[in-house]
């Protein structure tokens, strides 16, 4: 298994402590909204990297945090907290906004058919483990009080940028949107570990400690729980390319202050879905939910496909023009099958079978590649040399990592909500027809097409067939 490391800058091979118990921990949600369809491309590939490290034979621990204290709407430890500024938004309490949302969160990666964590934490139930390690830091030196709050001094540590590889001057104050001076620290670049009322006075979720009554800082909660689920080692340590700084780096400063030792060995991040205007966001105002890609009919798993046809490193553009290009190859896929399981089985020719299941396997080895394993699937489902037991056998073995759903044999949603797009798509057709509107007439037959249903217009009325090869 090869793996890009942020840490090193170079795709390298992957070898843990203990292939019997990989210790991978992926940065959760801050649960004051739903997530938009940006963060769920995330889950998606870590779901693929735990997915694909059970597939080759390691056992994986993989612990994910749920925040809902701590995370500001700055990442220069200004700004208030999203958690309070949510609850604000919906007049509701802080912990209400909190179970609301983590549902939400939960529900979509079902229906995206991501495997949840064996372990998943809540930030609010580790206070006192972010305290242990704040009271470390200061012994050490490490940290320090100003103005009421608590501080990493960064100066401290020889290679702060150790993960980003800046340097220093590069990341001075103006340089990020959003960033504001904050007069408490003795470095622009220290970040906060505990916050007391006279940062905020009206926070909602409070805890006592010899700090002062106050909360934690955002990047504490996962080196706290991170720690406390997994011991001091880790082996992956997963998130988007924007935790990498200053999140992640913060991680690794205050952890390794902390441990006195190296904390984890690879970081993994994912790219960004990108929109129309660049890179999506909650603060653009409306934003694209799983819900509301479900509201137009999309299915859950054709994102799922669509993200795994790009590789995660790569960016990626959303637009429903490309979203529908994965429902049609989705819906093929799924037609492909389920034809497969309707024929005779025969018995599974093994030559082939372990043929296209390495094929398969290096995809999946060389960074996760999923375009290219998804390649071999096509392949195997086109390949005239291979019969129908073969061919269903690669597939199940196939979707223990990709998970599309590609072997459900009831009818489901999807297919339901197609049907009734066909005949509304006819309706539309036929009375463009009497309109003697035939160019209309036409563009639909086409877009009908090219999702793989062909129009048969007889006597009795239009019809419709599916393509299957």
């Amino acid at each position: 298994m090869r793996l890009y490391n942020t840490l090193t800058r170079q795709v390298e091979e992957f070898v843990p402590r203990d292939p019997k118990n990989v210790k991978m921990y992926t940065c959760g949600p801050t649960v004051y909204h739903y997530a938009h369809i940006g963060n769920l491309r995330t889950y998606i590939f870590e779901d693929i990297l735990e997915r694909t490290l059970n597939y080759i034979g390691y056992s994986v621990n993989r612990v994910m945090n749920i925040t809902d204290v701590g995370h500001l709407s700055s990442d220069s430890d200004s700004g208030e907290d999203k958690m309070l500024k949510g609850a604000k938004r919906e007049h509701k309490s802080v912990l209400e906004i909190a179970e609301f949302y983590t549902e939400a969160f939960l529900k979509d990666m079902d229906d995206l058919h991501i495997k949840r964590p064996a372990t998943i934490c809540k930030a609010t139930e580790h206070i006192k483990d972010y305290l242990k390690i704040i009271d470390q830091l200061m012994e050490k030196g490490y940290a320090y009080q100003s103005g009421g709050n608590v501080y990493f001094d960064i100066s401290k540590l020889e290679d702060y940028y150790i993960l980003t590889n800046h340097k220093i001057d590069d990341m001075v104050v103006g340089v990020r949107e959003g960033v504001e001076e904050d007069t408490y620290k003795r470095n622009q670049a220290d970040f906060a570990l505990w916050f007391t009322k006279s940062k905020f006075e009206d926070q909602e979720l409070k805890w006592d400690s010899k700090y002062g009554v106050g909360y934690p800082g955002w990047h504490i909660e996962c080196s706290g729980i991170g720690i406390a689920q997994l011991g001091e080692y880790l082996d992956i340590h997963c998130g988007g390319v924007d935790n990498i700084f200053p999140h992640h780096t913060n991680e690794i400063a205050q952890s390794e202050a902390y441990l006195g030792h190296k904390w984890c060995n690879y970081w993994c991040h994912g790219e960004h879905l990108n929109d129309a205007t660049g890179k999506m966001s909650k603060s653009k105002g409306e934003f694209l939910t799983l819900s509301l890609l479900k509201e137009k009919g999309y299915h859950p798993l054709a994102y799922r496909l669509f993200c795994l046809s790009s590789h995660y490193r790569k960016q990626l553009v959303f637009s429903y023009e490309n979203l529908d290009s994965a429902v049609s190859a989705y819906e093929k896929l799924i037609r492909k099958v389920k034809l497969l399981q309707q024929e005779t089985m025969g018995d599974i020719q093994t030559d082939l079978y372990s043929l296209f299941q390495t094929r398969f396997q290096e995809a999946l080895e060389q960074d996760l590649n999923t375009a290219n394993a998804l390649t071999v699937l096509y392949d195997v489902l086109k390949e005239e040399q291979m019969n129908t037991a073969t061919k269903l056998a690669l597939v199940e073995n196939f979707e223990t990592v990709l998970a599309l759903g590609l072997l459900e044999k009831k009818e489901t949603v999807m297919e339901e909500d197609m049907k009734s797009y066909i005949q509304t798509r006819i309706e539309e057709r036929n009375v463009a027809k009497q309109n003697k509107d035939y160019t209309l007439a036409d563009q639909i037959r086409q877009e009908l097409l090219e999702k793989g249903i062909v129009l048969k217009d007889t006597k009795e009325g239009t019809i419709y067939e599916i393509e299957t090869r």
